[in-house]
């Protein structure tokens, strides 16, 4: 994974200094909080219902041992001994004490992590596959090009104050576990038909309360023009964004009012404006950022014998390699997935013990490698399948090891009226209930795949447009209630869900969703998941079962 080099520790140490005297200052007064907020949401510092949240970024998902085990003393020393993985593969502490974020900052810098652009109208934290540099569907590991973006974006001094915050994603599989058409950018990295490696370029899609797919402003862009062209793009957005309203103020409405043609004729003629050997970055360069995501020294054959016979003999077992499991490029390895999601905590929270354990685990079976997902779990990618029932023992004695990854209980869910003050419902609660209704092993894996997404407003932090099911949490009169959209898809095919109607308590949701799962359950075609079945009868029979007994 990538070390910082010199410009790296002094941009991030310069921060930390930086932060502690405004800290200063807003702590004797010197800064108003409206003088404070745009400081300290440049360090990723919000200030939520209850306490301050501090959102950490993890670059593209990817960290080490050592990173975790540091997370882990940052959760104890400065908060509440847990955090929260969130749909932007990063950790946010929900419980720091103002005084103290300084020295988080510090505490972070030592292991090469920081906070900044995980807030504020800038480029936020790039994304990108978990699978990367493990998976046999990509053409390349992508995280050579989120790393490059990386270094591109921060602190941009053209694009710190944009119409509003601004989401890249990456990934080089036809498989998309990225999100890439629910970005402001989806960059997906493919070859052409002589062979060339190049990107594909979405623009405007983005969720929120005008949930939008992106469309396609480059079929194929050159590797050497990659900057240069998504620095047009971003001059153009700076440029024509709203900023007299924030909730059109976002690159997919600028695409949508202008049209993506007319869009495209933008960008080309800023394109043509700018001298790319500026901007674009030499072959050193980028095989010196490339080295640093050399695979590991993979076994040649690793045995798969104690992985065989842990199978035939222990259901349990059996039933987490089916679900968790995913193929590796490396014959005799797995990628391994773990489940962030249990009837004892809320969707994507993990305990410093927890961290601590799956650093020690990553050490000992994954290299040192560890990654976060957007569905808020985490991913050891390169374990030998031999390792594999040495491994599923131990994540079982941390509560590591549900065997529930993509199914009905694998649920996304946003923080919620129990934290966020932008909320209007509670999610984590709702969350919670659905997993307990549905907590039966055999009976989620007859369901199988199903993707529930809540979020506890309308800026959709939940995902919940592209959920397969969807929920959105809602006031009125000071009254909590649900409403339900269907066939939202999240994949390579994304899609927008559909509202259903008018909207449900807690209670009668979770009725109404079993009566969804059961009516797909007895009209399903052989190996047909939940979506498909959606997509082939279309919305009205759910409809019609959702508000049955309503």
């Amino acid at each position: 994974m990538y070390r910082y080099d010199e410009f790296d520790h002094e941009v991030v140490q310069g921060r930390v200094r930086q932060f502690r005297g405004q800290v200063e200052r807003r702590l004797s007064g010197a800064l108003t909080e409206d003088q404070f907020r745009p400081l300290r949401l440049m360090n990723g510092l919000y200030l939520q219902l209850h306490a301050y949240m501090l959102r950490v970024a993890i670059p593209y998902g990817t960290l080490n041992a050592a990173q975790m085990r540091q997370l882990a003393m940052i959760a104890d020393k400065y908060d509440r001994g847990y955090g929260h993985i969130t749909t932007r593969q990063n950790i946010q502490y929900n419980w720091p004490e103002l005084t103290d974020v300084p020295d988080i900052l510090q505490d972070l810098a030592d292991v090469e992590m920081h906070c900044f652009q995980t807030s504020g109208n800038c480029i936020r934290n790039v994304t990108s596959d978990p699978y990367a540099g493990a998976t046999a569907e990509e053409i390349e590991d992508p995280r050579p090009t989120a790393e490059l973006l990386r270094q591109w974006s921060t602190m941009h001094p053209e694009f710190a104050f944009l119409p509003r915050k601004f989401k890249i994603a990456v990934t080089a599989s036809e498989t998309d576990r990225a999100v890439i058409r629910a970005h402001d950018i989806g960059i997906e990295i493919v070859k052409n038909d002589s062979g060339e490696i190049g990107y594909h370029i979405l623009v405007g899609g983005g969720l929120g309360r005008t949930p939008i797919i992106g469309q396609t402003l480059r079929e194929f862009l050159p590797r050497d023009e990659l900057l240069p062209y998504l620095e047009a793009v971003m001059r153009v957005y700076n440029r024509y964004g709203r900023r007299d309203n924030k909730y059109k103020a976002r690159i997919k409405i600028l695409v949508m009012e202008t049209g993506i043609e007319a869009f495209k004729e933008m960008v080309d003629a800023e394109f043509a404006t700018l001298e790319p050997s500026e901007i674009r970055v030499s072959d050193a360069e980028l095989d010196r950022i490339s080295a640093y995501f050399a695979g590991p020294k993979f076994e040649a054959e690793p045995n798969t014998k104690d992985f065989d016979n842990r199978k035939s003999s222990d259901p349990d077992f059996a039933a987490w390699a089916d679900n968790n499991l995913s193929e590796h490029k490396q014959p005799g390895y797995a990628i391994v997935n773990i489940s962030l999601k249990t009837l004892d905590r809320a969707p994507g929270d993990l305990t410093s013990d927890q961290m601590r354990q799956v650093a020690d685990l990553a050490e000992a079976y994954s290299f040192g490698e560890i990654r976060t997902t957007h569905q808020q779990n985490l991913v050891l990618p390169h374990v030998k399948i031999d390792d594999l029932p040495r491994l599923y023992d131990e994540l079982a004695k941390g509560g590591l090891a549900e065997a529930n990854i993509g199914l009905i209980s694998d649920i996304i869910c946003c923080p919620g009226m129990d934290y966020c003050a932008l909320a209007t419902a509670r999610s984590i609660p709702l969350a919670e209930a659905i997993s307990e209704r549905f907590s039966d092993p055999g009976r989620q894996k007859a369901i199988g795949e199903m993707q529930i997404k809540i979020s506890g407003c309308i800026n959709a932090c939940g995902h919940h447009h592209v959920g397969h099911i969807g929920i959105l949490g809602l006031e009125k009169a000071g009254v909590e209630f649900y409403q339900v959209k269907l066939g939202g898809d999240a994949s390579e095919t994304a899609s927008i869900g559909q509202v259903t109607g008018p909207g449900f308590s807690q209670d009668e949701l979770i009725d109404g969703i079993e009566r969804l799962v059961d009516y797909y359950l007895e009209n399903k075609n052989q190996n047909e998941r939940f979506i498909d079945t959606f997509k082939r009868v279309g919305i009205a029979p759910f409809k019609e079962v959702l508000y049955e007994q309503a």
